[in-house]
């Protein structure tokens, strides 16, 4: 294998197991990086693991509720223990959750998306920081359009609220941990293809938000449709190398253009 300057840093990736996290274990696998891939599903892990080995690396997979504080802390013990080090974190685990409008919101499901994408979030970047003090690193973040550039979609108030609150905690990281040689970016990706639609749960009164969204021509300026994982995974390898070295608190927006229509 060719060496690079991924070649055996220590990259640690939550929601890894599925989507843009699987891509992107994928691409620092293959450019010589040892992995840590943290997500739920312990079987995906396992397919995601066995995927992984032909690239020679070693790879550590760990089944971790993103937003269970024991749980997160254990994991990045785990991975500092066998590594004794850490330089990239990608904190990209995130759910769709339920969309509803705000009066029909439980309790539960509010909660559930706060503790999960920005909570989880949160915890990552907490306990990876002692093990990125000494020599700096880069971390990054998947927030979204939603809640920074879209505010029309329906029923979308608790993962909006959710990604909006992790690109400022990715500015206040970015002002604290700056001292230290760590930088703190975050992608903002549009419409992706992967799964997490799939998982989103739909309120029956949803249909009666009065917000309407209307497309010039139906599509956006790029006219590509949905990013692919590995589109995303391109700005996060970029936000992690020496070539955006002085790049720090930003949000990097991927969705072709398409949230200029809706803002």
């Amino acid at each position: 294998m060719e060496a690079t300057e991924f070649s055996s840093k220590v990259v640690l990736i939550t929601g890894a197991a599925s989507g843009i996290g699987l891509a992107a274990a994928k691409r620092f696998t293959q450019a010589g990086a040892h992995v840590c891939m943290l997500d739920i599903n312990e079987q995906r892990l396992k397919e995601a693991e066995k995927d992984l080995q032909s690239y020679g690396t070693e790879i550590l997979p760990i089944a971790c509720d993103i937003s269970d504080n024991c749980d997160v802390q254990a994991a990045i013990e785990k991975a500092t223990t066998l590594w004794d080090r850490l330089d990239i974190v990608f904190a990209n685990a995130g759910i769709g959750g339920m969309m509803a409008p705000i009066e029909h919101m439980t309790v539960a499901d509010w909660k559930k998306t706060i503790d999960v994408d920005l909570t989880g979030c949160f915890l990552t970047v907490k306990y990876a920081i002692p093990w990125m003090k000494n020599h700096g690193g880069s971390i990054i973040m998947t927030s979204s359009v939603s809640g920074n550039r879209v505010y029309s979609q329906p029923g979308f108030s608790s993962y909006s609220t959710a990604k909006a609150g992790q690109t400022a905690f990715m500015k206040m990281a970015a002002l604290e941990l700056g001292q230290f040689g760590i930088r703190v970016n975050a992608v903002c990706p549009g419409s992706v293809d992967t799964h997490i639609t799939d998982h989103m749960r739909k309120h029956p009164e949803v249909d009666n938000i009065s917000m309407q969204v209307a497309f010039p021509r139906g599509r956006q300026p790029l006219m590509q449709g949905s990013a692919t994982p590995d589109q995303v995974v391109d700005a996060v390898e970029f936000l992690a190398s020496a070539k955006s070295g002085h790049i720090t608190g930003t949000e990097l927006y991927i969705d072709g253009g398409e949230s200029l229509l809706q803002g």
